[in-house]
């Protein structure tokens, strides 16, 4: 009998190639978009088209007829605004700079899209993720770079669990995004030259402190841009507006470069600093660890850092495990540490785990 594969899908390009691949493998293939955030206006979804809207339903399911596959709308609302708003706001009050897709994709579209899909018989899910899973040389199931460098996606991916590896195929791995687009044209689906989604899905004009004061209903408080010597400089909008390292958009001029070294939510201040050098460091803390090709962290071991999606990674080596923390040292200093981000450490193409900057 054939495996039945349960297929998340976007309503894009990627996605729907997935489905295609998997079906011409021979799984019986079912196609599912998950209803996350359907409040969107019809200007915002037609402007955005992002990854989950009315919008991509209609995609997606003209996809799926083509195919001639079995189509559903799963509505994962309430599990979205739990593991992926509630979170985004809260990190960012924190002073924090969240990556809602790591949060979407470990609790979301793996963790109750997979037990969803196990309920209604499936055997995997599938997505159109740039990544591989293969095993690692201990055993241990790893998701592996893509072919491409350009799209891998293994940094958004690093929270996985075992147990969500060994039920997940991702058949778009082995593939650039110009084959996938061919094979695309090539089985006439319709979303062939439909362009990427960059923004975060829920907040598609990018306006994050906006979006963070209409979901609380709360007027964000100003507080002062500071010096590391403690001279202020200003005022800022409110902590949510920024990030470690920007230098743009900050709302203040100084005559040349500035830019942001630290942010302190106990007294509502932006530590701004003159020198980019500053803002490099060479050591960072983690929490919330996630063992993935490695079984266990321990002091001395060295690997590669990303320390954020489009960090290119840099060598560093562990230099103490405890509490639940993991401390890296970096070869050569790194750029804008942010709390809030993940790093994610590997071996070659092999994620090895990561963990939440603190």
């Amino acid at each position: 009998m054939n495996k039945t594969v349960v297929v998340g899908m976007s309503g894009g390009v990627d996605s729907s190639v997935a489905a295609y691949l998997l079906k011409e493998q021979g799984y019986d293939v079912i196609g599912v978009t998950m209803q996350i955030w359907q409040d969107e206006s019809e200007t915002a979804q037609e402007d955005n088209g992002g990854c989950c809207g009315l919008s991509a339903v209609d995609d997606a399911r003209r996809v799926a007829d083509v195919l001639g596959i079995p189509y559903y709308v799963m509505n994962f609302k309430k599990e979205f605004q739990k593991n992926v708003i509630d979170y985004f706001v809260d990190e960012y009050r924190k002073g924090r700079t969240p990556n809602p897709c790591i949060a979407c994709n470990r609790y979301v579209k793996w963790e109750s899209l997979l037990q969803r899909s196990m309920e209604i018989g499936a055997d995997y899910i599938a997505t159109g993720h740039y990544a591989r899973i293969s095993e690692y040389k201990n055993g241990r199931l790893s998701i592996r770079k893509s072919v491409t460098a350009r799209k891998d996606q293994t940094y958004a991916l690093y929270n996985l669990t075992q147990e969500q590896l060994k039920r997940t195929l991702l058949p778009v791995g082995e593939y650039e995004k110009e084959q996938i687009r061919e094979i695309a044209k090539k089985a006439g689906l319709p979303v062939a030259v439909k362009p990427d989604s960059q923004e975060i899905c829920f907040v598609p004009d990018n306006d994050y402190a906006g979006f963070i004061e209409r979901e609380t209903g709360e007027k964000e408080k100003k507080g002062m841009f500071v010096t590391e010597d403690g001279e202020i400089l200003g005022e800022h909008k409110g902590i949510s507006h920024y990030t470690i390292g920007q230098r743009k958009g900050l709302g203040i001029s100084m005559g040349h470069p500035i830019y942001v070294k630290e942010i302190r939510t106990d007294t509502n201040e932006v530590i701004l600093a003159e020198e980019e050098k500053s803002i490099f460091s060479t050591v960072l803390t983690a929490d919330n660890i996630n063992y993935m090709g490695a079984e266990k962290f321990e002091p001395g071991m060295e690997m590669t850092g990303k320390i954020r999606y489009s960090h290119k990674g840099e060598k560093c080596v562990v230099k103490a495990c405890e509490d639940g923390k993991i401390t890296l040292e970096f070869a050569n200093p790194v750029r804008a540490v942010t709390p809030g981000q993940a790093v994610v450490l590997y071996d070659g193409d092999y994620v090895l785990g990561g963990g939440t900057i603190c």
